[in-house]
């Protein structure tokens, strides 16, 4: 007779394992007006990109394993709506495929913010731990009221002291200055009409996140790909899956254990952000284990930092030397 075994519920794992590629590329993150200038402005930008995909592929490659990367495009769909899915994403695919490229995932930007009605950008915000700056005493407003995020310590108010005199201005200090501060205040939403409107900067670090597969809820995943069944895409964008795998199993796992963003250089100063953002998330424990064992046993280690583990791309646009749309 077998004897019953009894075990915690609290010894069991709780965070589901996702599939890890080596490198994440996303190969476009545009805004509508991109789209809004037609297909010239998307032939120009795939070029460019092209020849970067190529020098990160050579680079992953170069560490002597079979490269598993997938790559990603991004649309917003958040701060405004153009065209309809129906006209644009074939436009985004043609347009890719002339420069020889293949685009595994598409993904709404609406997505990083609610998914499946898992609301992603809410939940990294409770995770967002600030950094504090030496001195300080806790009078600053925590990121949850202010919907600001720092780096170090903000210039303070003007006062008075004990004697009545009229403190001197003090300047801004980066917590983890190297000589002379860099300081950045980076603001993750503001309120319109009573909702919440996510940053830019903020929405494409819960991106980072997702890509680098250590979002969960409840310890499931979140942004799981849905796979097109490759009939037309639909009218409406709220009808598009927030995550969509175009190329079916041929596809490596949509998440990685490095990111690559290959984007135009006036993206910089956001990404800036992401990084300070990336810094202060305090990650899912349970998902930062399982890429350090997994990678760990392919012999490709990730660095500790998670914003070190997203890398960029950014190359200097044409400016308005694209052709015109129907060219």
């Amino acid at each position: 007779m077998s004897e019953a075994v009894f075990q915690e519920t609290t010894a069991e794992p709780r965070t589901q394992s996702v599939p890890l590629a080596h490198l994440s590329l996303e190969l476009g993150h545009l805004y509508m007006e991109d789209f809004e200038a037609g297909p010239g402005r998307l032939r120009e930008h795939f070029a460019e990109v092209r020849i970067w995909v190529d020098a990160a592929r050579a680079s992953v490659a170069r560490r002597g394993k079979r490269p598993r990367i997938s790559t990603c495009f991004l649309i917003d769909d958040y701060f405004s709506r153009f065209s309809t899915p129906a006209e644009l994403i074939p436009m985004v695919l043609k347009e890719a495929e002339k420069a020889g490229l293949v685009i595994d995932y598409l993904a709404r930007e609406s997505a990083c913010a609610v998914a499946d009605r898992v609301e992603l950008a809410e939940s990294v915000m409770h995770r967002l731990v600030e950094s504090p700056p030496p001195g300080s005493y806790g009078s600053r407003p925590s990121v949850s009221q202010t919907g600001w995020l720092a780096n170090g310590q903000r210039t303070p108010t003007a006062s008075r002291s004990a004697l009545g005199q009229v403190k001197g201005w003090e300047p801004p200090r980066e917590t983890a200055a190297r000589n002379h501060s860099v300081f950045m205040d980076v603001e993750l939403w503001s309120e319109k009409d009573g909702r919440r409107l996510w940053s830019c900067p903020f929405l494409a670090a819960v991106w980072q996140l997702a890509r680098l597969g250590l979002l969960r809820h409840l310890g499931e995943p979140v942004l799981v790909p849905a796979d097109w069944n490759g009939g037309d895409f639909p009218q409406d964008w709220d009808r598009l899956p927030p995550l969509t795998r175009l190329t079916g199993s041929a596809a490596a796992p949509f998440s990685a254990y490095r990111t690559c963003t290959l984007m135009p250089n006036r993206f910089l100063a956001v990404e800036d952000a992401v990084r300070l953002i990336l810094d202060q998330t305090d990650v899912d424990a349970g998902a930062l284990r399982q890429v350090a064992e997994r990678s760990a046993r392919e012999g490709m280690a990730v660095p500790a930092a998670v914003a070190q583990r997203a890398t960029y791309v950014f190359y200097e646009e044409p400016g308005d030397s694209f052709e015109a749309e129907g060219a």
